[in-house]
């Protein structure tokens, strides 16, 4: 028998198990090309382009290059948008939520069930909540006439307008409300597979509560860690409603992240192409984020 009547019998099991894997696979590919690489694919081609909401430009767009890019990387409100997006992500995702769901999380491990499920239940009733409803229950905390000041007036205390005289502080700390949920239940799951007999092992070595958790418990949930922060901060880039319901990016532009500035650009001044141009920004820094905790993870294993 030739080498070749030997190999084509094997050609035809690896296309059949390649077939056999391909198969149930392929309405899922269908979907995610459908809805996720399309719109990536059709921003990439509209910010080469002119395109708009109204005139000539939005029935017969032109292309003009990498012109939107020059604007853009020229633009002050680029890069002021940037910071503000880095502030609002570090401080509500990796440090509010990620930090704040930890704490939550570790505190209530060992206490009872009541507490355990009232404290659980008064967390993640703000994480069910539609995203806009959240953010007029915010706003309705937050303004002027709210009740923080009505609770701060109760007090003797002084009341202002905290979504003028502190907006950032005031978006961060209310999707850090509303976010925290998540992280509390990863870790909680994270924190069930922990062995109990390790940390008394370290109890009886003389460890305290601190060093048990450092030395002992971290190192193992340290890839739940990981895959939280990766969430939770991809997820927090792209939040809108909650800001614009807010402040809408003001007072001025000290809540402007990307998201807001793309959306100013492309639906209130109709330039499509150049908020497409923005919005391929915004998912460089995503992806910039996701390869960063991605190969930390793959280290880990």
């Amino acid at each position: 028998m030739t080498t070749a009547a030997v190999a084509r019998p094997a050609a035809r099991r690896r296309g059949a198990a390649v077939s056999r894997w391909l198969l149930p696979m392929a309405p899922a590919v269908l979907l995610l090309g459908l809805f996720v690489a399309g719109p990536i694919l059709w921003s990439g081609y509209v910010s080469f382009t002119n395109a708009a909401l109204t005139g000539a430009a939005a029935t017969d767009p032109e292309f003009v290059g990498l012109e939107n890019f020059r604007r853009l990387f020229a633009d002050p409100a680029l890069w002021h948008s940037a910071w503000v997006t880095v502030v609002f992500t570090v401080g509500s995702a990796v440090i509010g939520q990620n930090g704040l769901g930890l704490l939550i999380a570790v505190l209530t491990r060992h206490r009872n069930r009541l507490l355990r499920n009232t404290v659980g239940i008064a967390v993640v009733s703000a994480w069910v909540l539609p995203e806009l409803v959240a953010a007029f229950a915010l706003y309705a905390f937050l303004n002027p006439e709210g009740t923080l000041n009505a609770l701060l007036g109760a007090v003797g205390l002084n009341e202002q307008d905290w979504l003028y005289s502190a907006p950032l502080l005031a978006v961060i700390l209310g999707n850090v409300w509303r976010g925290t949920a998540f992280s509390m239940l990863v870790y909680q799951a994270a924190l069930s597979e922990v062995p109990t007999e390790l940390a008394e092992a370290a109890e009886v070595d003389g460890a305290g509560a601190l060093r048990r958790f450092w030395h002992v418990t971290l190192p193992i949930i340290r890839r739940s860690v990981l895959t939280n922060l990766m969430l939770v901060t991809l997820q927090t880039l792209g939040v809108f409603t909650l800001i614009y319901v807010l402040t809408a990016g003001g007072p001025g532009d000290a809540t402007q992240t990307l998201p807001l500035l793309m959306y100013d650009e492309a639906f209130e001044l109709d330039e499509i192409g150049y908020g497409a141009t923005i919005s391929l920004v915004l998912l460089a820094v995503g992806a910039l984020f996701a390869v960063v905790y991605a190969r930390t993870l793959r280290e880990e294993v």
